[in-house]
């Protein structure tokens, strides 16, 4: 039986942190040590180099590249059939991938919308499911929401919606699995230095505003899983933003934020 971990989004920002940590985990902690740790993305390019990185730092570490487009109901059934071709457990699975939209509603592409919601939603609940019955006492899984999870944002409305799903859906989950020893931990981050912001705006904005760093979020979004947390934010203003979000009308945070928070987008 294989042991294995699984990072969704592996080929850029928290993904690649994703893969250092669990690599360094893996090789720190007797108790978390892995047979095989899974990337997986589309840039095929991108996962080999990052595969010979890490490789070659931990020489004990075994990474798998796994260039798959994971997007809606069919990437995630193409996971499924990787799964099943393997005798495995899964230990770890980090549901990281995904991207956001910046701009109102009514003017930005619908498609890429809907395309948004099958990434960010359909697959990390598909890839969640069929990766439980691989799952024992001790696994972990790790799902990236967001600070915009706990209140509706004007120009970013599908995004925030998005992500307010994966939260609701990691508690609840949370909830169901801690009977069979399995947690879930939901990293709720504000900015980060990633690739997001150039992917959100379609270029006209090419890093994240007042973004923290990427390791430091990821180092404790994997800490906060050891330890069986439910939520992860490293920084202690995300930490503020999100218990005050329980005090402030959801309609005015959306309002403030749609009239005051421009975000461009080409």
């Amino acid at each position: 039986m294989k042991r294995i971990e699984i990072i969704t989004g592996a080929s850029s920002g928290m993904g690649v942190c994703f893969a250092w940590q669990l690599a360094e985990e893996s090789c720190t902690f007797e108790k978390y040590r892995t047979d095989e740790i899974w990337l997986v993305a589309r840039r095929q390019d991108r996962l080999e180099t990052l595969k010979a990185q890490i490789e070659q730092k931990y020489p004990s570490v075994k990474i798998r590249t796994v260039p798959l487009d994971i997007s809606g109901k069919e990437g995630a059934v193409k996971l499924r059939e990787l799964l099943s071709a393997e005798e495995i457990e899964i230990s770890v699975l980090v549901n990281n991938a995904g991207f956001g939209t910046y701009g109102e509603f009514a003017s930005t592409d619908t498609l890429r919308e809907m395309e948004m919601i099958e990434l960010n939603c359909t697959s990390l609940t598909g890839i969640t499911g069929f990766a439980i019955p691989y799952m024992k006492k001790g696994s972990r899984i790790i799902n990236t929401a967001s600070l915009a999870s706990f209140s509706p944002l004007g120009n970013f409305a599908v995004y925030a919606a998005c992500k307010a799903y994966v939260l609701s859906f990691s508690v609840a989950l949370a909830a169901e699995l801690k009977g069979k020893g399995i947690s879930v931990t939901s990293l709720c981050p504000g900015p980060v230095s990633t690739e997001f912001a150039n992917v959100a705006s379609k270029g006209a904005r090419k890093n994240v505003r007042h973004g923290l760093s990427p390791e430091k979020t990821v180092r404790h979004a994997v800490k906060a899983s050891r330890k069986g947390k439910l939520y992860s934010m490293f920084a202690l203003k995300w930490k503020i933003q999100a218990a005050g979000s329980r005090f402030v009308s959801r309609y005015l945070v959306a309002w403030f934020t749609y009239k005051f928070c421009k975000r461009p987008s080409n």
